[in-house]
């Protein structure tokens, strides 16, 4: 794999104050634009199957999720520190520490992906390590996010280490710098300000694996998350919402506040879960509930439901799988059908796409999440019998594909984009609406507080503004 040539894109950086900002002064919540190295539409569907198999096979004593060099990720571009320096992250909603590769290193392999850059501590001003003694570290010690050398010896610095599935792990230690961001004013006249905060994150100057960014960036909903270091702060609030794009070049948004838009539904967070677990009630197709074992739904530490930024597709236990399936491919005799690496392949018309029907999750107090055609096939190719014909793939599969979750569904990137996303910490709930996201790389809008009826995404009491930028999308060569 190669990095083909920078490609420019418009992409959109939006800022929110939600309405505990405008009652009580907070600072506007940032945003960060995301791209993504491949869309689901330009890779290979065997390709997002093993990505995923990988990302997410079990590794005992290994809590998280995993971290691979593959096409497929989201990353956000960060500034760090004094002089300001850009840095590639990569976001996932399915752990919480974020790191950096760090110079010195003598164990960092450099990504062959993207632009690799090495953050330095020494070259910041505002840069300053982290103690053992400082309450950050004692706090992170009690969840295993932290270690100390035993008392008496010469290091006090606050190390950590961290192993993800795939063969990759990370160690260093602790520093604390400023992170900048772009802000808007209460006032649609006002332009964008640049406005910062300290954050903590693990400075790695041992890393083993391939890895396409320079770092890590955890949105999960434990601490030392970045989220609920800057919501401690004030600067935003316990929650961030996202909205991925199914645009061929990918990529999307993530606010760092919470999106309120017309018609969003809530389902509560499963709290004794460590990722976003939700709790999935039944299926219905096309309006119609698929008959389904609901003991298949129930949550526990071996099955339930999660969703993760990090899945490429979606994953269902067979108890489930099978019913859905057959029912999504009662299609039209003019379409054929058959069984490629596991999942369902139909030849057809390009027209014919609006004959399959659409899969409808419902969650806790009744919230539905519908997802049409458009979302779950896959183009796989062209026919080689007729030019009008394509091959589409659906893009669920069984969750026995990945080793240790058997009977645990997993909703990833194929169910996530095209809607608005909420990960409501404060109030432990996840919501969600329909949202065309390639809207916010065209459009540029102020919503003033009040204005919740515009065709674009608004925000309860306080402001919304979106900034239109140029930016450069990495698209990685297969």
């Amino acid at each position: 794999m190669k990095p083909a040539a920078r490609v420019p894109a418009v992409a959109v950086l939006l800022a929110a104050a939600v309405a505990a900002a405008a009652v009580s002064g907070t600072a506007p919540a940032p945003a960060l634009t995301l791209h993504r190295t491949v869309p689901l539409s330009a890779a290979r569907l065997d390709h997002l199957q093993e990505l995923d198999r990988v990302r997410l096979s079990r590794r005992v004593g290994v809590p998280e999720f995993g971290l691979l060099g593959m096409p497929g990720i989201y990353y956000t571009r960060v500034t760090l520190g004094n002089p300001p320096k850009q840095y590639s992250l990569q976001f996932d909603t399915g752990s919480n520490l974020m790191w950096l590769r760090c110079s010195p290193c003598t164990d960092c392999p450099l990504s062959a992906q993207l632009d690799a850059s090495l953050y330095s501590p020494s070259n910041s001003s505002t840069s300053s390590n982290i103690s053992c003694s400082d309450d950050f570290c004692k706090d992170a010690l009690k969840t295993g996010h932290s270690i100390c050398q035993a008392s008496g010896t010469t290091s006090n610095q606050c190390g950590y280490s961290q192993a993800y599935a795939g063969e990759t792990s990370t160690e260093g230690y602790y520093v604390s710098d400023v992170m900048h961001f772009d802000t808007v004013m209460e006032n649609e006249n006002e332009s964008a300000t640049v406005s910062s905060a300290s954050v903590i994150f693990g400075c790695s100057n041992s890393l083993s694996g391939q890895v396409q960014t320079d770092g890590f960036m955890g949105f999960g909903k434990d601490a030392p998350s970045v989220i609920l270091q800057l919501s401690s702060q004030g600067v935003s609030p316990k929650a961030f919402s996202h909205c991925l794009t199914s645009l061929d070049d990918g990529g999307g948004i993530v606010v760092l506040g919470e999106v309120v838009e017309p018609g969003i539904v809530f389902t509560p967070l499963v709290q004794s879960q460590p990722r976003y677990n939700l709790n999935m009630k039944s299926i219905a197709v096309n309006g119609q509930k698929v008959p389904i074992n609901s003991s298949l739904f129930t949550t526990s530490k071996t099955q339930g439901t999660f969703v993760d930024s990090g899945a490429a597709l979606a994953y269902f236990p067979d108890g489930v799988y099978d019913p859905v399936i057959k029912i999504v491919s009662a299609v039209p005799y003019s379409i054929r059908n058959y069984v490629m690496s596991g999942s369902r392949c139909f030849i057809c018309s390009k027209r014919n796409v609006s004959s399959f029907p659409n899969v409808t999750l419902y969650f806790e107090g009744g919230a539905p999440m519908t997802v049409g055609p458009e979302s779950y096939l896959l183009l796989k190719g062209g026919s080689a019998r007729h030019q009008n014909e394509v091959i589409l793939c659906i893009g669920f599969l069984r969750s026995k594909e990945i080793e240790g979750y058997e009977h645990t569904t997993v909703l990833g990137d194929l169910i996530l984009h095209d809607k608005v996303f909420v990960y409501d910490l404060e109030k432990t709930r996840i919501g969600w609406v329909n949202y065309n996201c390639s809207l916010l790389s065209k459009t540029s809008v102020v919503v003033s507080s009040g204005s919740s009826m515009r065709h674009t995404p608004s925000y309860c009491s306080g402001l919304v503004a979106i900034v239109v930028a140029i930016i450069h999308s990495n698209i990685i060569t297969l």
